[in-house]
């Protein structure tokens, strides 16, 4: 596997300087964007899977272990304040449950047996697609979770970092992100990692776009959950309309901070204004 190959140009990690450690890591996340680059048939492809899902009210499952498991929780968490959609559209199944979040559980992501319970427990209808996530791209709880699921006429997906992975001939889809040696050999926090995360986020934010969550470039069904939300919110509809930040908050507040009506009803009241 690449990504357990130790990486020629990091031989003499230990004796480098902290500024030579930055510089080379940095130099090495060019290959993230090149795997990215390779991969956007794929990604697209999987967005339009996934927006189709949202669309006909399915769920997104992923799946991972270790990091993998914790960039797909992270991308899963935030969905609902972003784009304003329940908490189980978007879900994160990571080896070990919850505890696994916070602290690293190894030994979990060889559970097969667990990943097809929770799969089983989802109670997935063909609405829902499934993406699994795994550097390796042979991890068993991961593998197992993806192969129950398509055995049950459920869509699936994989995000793997190495050409020829198990992974990627288990889904219907498999993305390759071939990230190649880590810095620190094997490490896959690293490279493998970030190619992961930002292939999660091209995946969940362009499915919300093409599922008009989106007006221009401007997130319209964000929760206003504290100030700088409030805030947020407030230039939205601002951008939206004519509106002056005193009018923005007051329309924002007199519609329960619901960008979309607040909008809506700011263009009534102007044009009831103007009508001659």
């Amino acid at each position: 596997m690449s990504t357990e190959v130790r990486h020629p140009r990091s031989y003499g990690l230990d004796k480098m300087s902290a500024r030579e450690i930055v510089r080379l890591m940095n130099e090495e996340e060019y290959v993230v964007i090149r795997a990215l680059q390779n991969a956007e048939e794929a990604l697209a492809t999987a967005i339009e899977r996934v927006a189709t899902a949202y669309q006909e009210g399915g769920r997104t499952i992923y799946v991972g272990s270790g990091t993998s498991g914790r960039i797909a929780t992270m991308d899963a968490a935030e969905m609902p304040p972003t784009f304003g959609i329940a908490d189980d559209r978007f879900m994160a199944i990571i080896s070990g449950g919850a505890d696994a979040q916070g602290k690293a559980q190894e030994d979990a992501e060889d559970d097969e047996h667990a990943a097809i319970t929770v799969i089983n427990e989802l109670m997935l209808t063909r609405r829902d697609v499934v993406i699994g996530v795994a550097a390796s791209g042979r991890t068993p709880f991961v593998l197992a979770a993806v192969k129950h699921a398509r055995q049950k006429g459920i869509w699936t997906a994989g995000i793997a970092n190495n050409k020829g992975a198990p992974l990627l001939s288990a889904v219907d889809l498999g993305i390759l992100l071939d990230t190649g040696p880590e810095v620190l050999t094997g490490s896959t926090r690293l490279k493998a990692g970030t190619a992961q995360k930002l292939a999660l986020n091209r995946i969940s934010t362009g499915a919300m776009v093409l599922s008009g969550k989106v007006i221009e470039n401007l997130m319209v069904d964000v929760k206003a959950k504290n100030l700088k939300l409030k805030e947020r919110c407030a230039r939205i509809v601002k951008d939206l309309t004519t509106a002056t930040q005193d009018e923005a908050y007051r329309y924002l507040e007199g519609n329960g901070w619901n960008v979309r009506d607040a909008v809506q009803h700011f263009r009534e009241s102007s044009r009831v204004k103007v009508a001659p």
